[in-house]
């Protein structure tokens, strides 16, 4: 990916957008999707670590200097101990409105205004840099497909592919696709864990959660375009 990129967060949200109809794809499971990939960069961070299958702050003082991530820290940290699973969904649109503040300050999103019914005011965000979203997009794809061994990508594109492909993001991958590839992908999940046995198992953990939340179709999400 390229260098000085977001968090995994925010390239999980840039990666759904359709950028034909420029419009996002799975928008009702969306901020579980972004959720899931927070936690799964503080955790390859070493940020939040696992306890007892508890996501737990490493160290109450630690930041990253990332709005996204941070605030999810802090969020970690005043809440009483939650498992992984239930994080990627608790208070999730949290995360996703801190993602759309970072994306459009970084000129990736622009903001307009509607109304909902026709009288309540609302924000809408359009995509901004649509060549820079497709050539992730396709980045993903080729990591998702091959041929770079799995072995030779990063443990954060492995994770960000994997997330990807379990919220079915259909910008990325089909679902011939996900059949198609499935052992890669599941090698993939394994990379993005690679440097720990507990870390393999946050990120197993991560990504089931999400692989839930999209098979029931997002009920009861938070997300929106």
């Amino acid at each position: 990916m390229p260098d000085g990129s977001p968090s995994l967060a925010a390239l999980l949200y840039l990666l759904a957008w359709d950028t034909t109809r420029l419009r996002l794809s799975g928008a009702a499971r969306l901020a579980h999707l972004v959720r899931a990939g927070a936690l799964t960069e503080l955790a390859q961070r070493g940020l939040l670590v696992d306890v007892d299958g508890v996501a737990t702050p490493a160290d109450p003082d630690a930041r990253t200097g990332d709005p996204v991530l941070d605030g999810l820290l802090e969020l970690v940290e005043e809440s009483r101990p939650r498992r992984w699973k239930t994080w990627v969904t608790l208070r999730a649109g949290v995360t996703l409105d801190a993602v759309r503040a970072q994306l459009t300050a970084g000129g990736w999103l622009r903001t307009g205004k509607k109304r909902m019914l026709g009288v309540f005011p609302s924000v809408e965000y359009e995509l901004e840099r649509v060549p820079q979203v497709e050539a992730l997009q396709r980045e993903v794809r080729q990591v998702i497909e091959g041929p770079v061994p799995v072995t030779e990508v990063s443990d954060r594109d492995a994770a960000l592919a994997a997330l990807a492909a379990a919220a079915e993001l259909g910008t990325v991958v089909t679902a011939a696709d996900r059949k198609r590839h499935k052992e890669r992908i599941e090698a993939l999940t394994e990379r993005g864990g690679a440097a720990a046995p507990a870390l393999r198992k946050v990120v197993h953990e991560v990504r089931t959660a999400v692989v839930v939340a999209a098979t029931a179709g997002g009920a009861g999400a938070t997300a929106g375009s």
